[in-house]
């Protein structure tokens, strides 16, 4: 086999999760947007409703339809970018809950689905999404008369524990929410980490589910081996790669592995990435390509048919920090050429 393969552990996302509740102590959700950050949306709601979860989160309305299909009638299904114009069908016929960000949102829901569920979407200091203060404050009678499902948040700095914003937030949040009988949800994967007083009535773990920080004891998710496809000598002097990007200074030996930006690799990592045959690391030298990466394999015992670059000695984040990025950057863009292995 040429292409790659992508082991996804299934039961390790189900132990992050409980994990992840265990902290919160409160009803805890799960975010599955954006194909849940790449590892296989319809496969993971699966096995966490099995374990017990009832409350998924994606990013738009087409995601949550094919969510539909994949968990039947029972879980709830909220999604972040609220009720947007043409989603009345789509929002009716997979019993969706849309998190309204705005007034508009909000006349455009009871007008096309009186009485269908919603939730409300709050700005307490991101401006991103959700109504801001004075906003809500003119449309919080009226909407709380249409009994919202649930009213949350988002924090912008929650990955820095001591962040003055984490706790800016909270009170804005507070004041806006102040004697609402209605479940309240502020707290994402580095909210619940922030402790109690963040975590309200439900929390939306994601990266955290996932493997990625900030949930430094996540169980590993994840890994990503890539098949040898050659290995050449090359001669002291002699360049690899485009652009003459890495000159041997030594005899060395040099594998080429079939995979590259195309498989969401990117470009940036290059310079700093090292891949492992078993315990031992091996450079990634010369530029990464669309589809192929080589690899300083001179210090290896023997020729490796296929080396590892996600698993045990480095995870998503690990691979991000090579590239200057995050770990959510490399997990939703691993790519579809991948051989995909969910286990549990």
């Amino acid at each position: 086999m040429s292409t790659a393969t992508l082991t996804i552990n299934l039961d390790a996302i189900a132990s992050n999760w409980r994990a992840l509740r265990q902290i919160a102590q409160t009803e805890t959700g799960a975010v599955v947007k954006a194909d849940a950050y790449g590892l296989g949306a319809e496969r993971v709601a699966r096995h966490l409703a099995a374990q017990g979860e009832r409350q998924f989160f994606v990013a738009v309305a087409e995601e949550g339809v094919a969510l539909r299909r994949a968990l039947g009638s029972g879980p709830s299904i909220s999604v972040f970018s609220g009720h947007m114009e043409g989603d009345a069908d789509v929002i009716r016929g997979a019993n969706l809950t849309p998190m309204i960000n705005s007034l508009d949102q909000m006349l455009r829901h009871v007008e096309a689905l009186p009485g269908h569920p919603f939730g409300l979407q709050l700005d307490s200091g991101m401006n991103r999404l959700g109504m801001e203060p004075a906003e809500w404050s003119a449309l919080r009678d009226i909407a709380l008369a249409q009994n919202p499902t649930l009213i949350m948040s988002h924090l912008a700095c929650a990955d820095e524990p001591d962040h003055a914003m984490n706790e800016a937030q909270r009170a804005v949040f507070e004041d806006m929410t102040n004697g609402i009988d209605v479940p309240r949800s502020l707290s994402a994967t580095g909210g619940i980490l922030l402790g109690p007083d963040y975590h309200y009535d439900l929390v939306r773990p994601g990266v955290g589910l996932y493997g990625g920080l900030p949930f430094i004891d996540a169980a590993p998710v994840v890994t990503l081996d890539i098949p040898v496809v050659q290995v050449r000598h090359v001669a002291v002097g002699e360049t690899v790669g485009y652009a003459n990007g890495w000159t041997a200074k030594r005899p060395s030996q040099v594998a080429t592995i079939s995979a590259g930006y195309a498989d969401g690799l990117i470009r940036a990592m290059g310079a700093q990435a090292k891949m492992h045959a078993g315990d031992i690391a091996v450079p990634v030298i010369g530029r990464v390509s669309m589809d192929l990466i080589t690899v300083d394999v001179t210090d290896l015992p023997n020729a490796p048919k296929s080396l590892q670059l996600l698993g045990l000695h480095q995870s998503v984040d690990t691979v991000a920090d090579f590239a200057g990025t995050i770990g959510y950057e490399i997990l939703t863009s691993l790519g579809g050429r991948y051989n995909r292995v969910w286990r549990t």
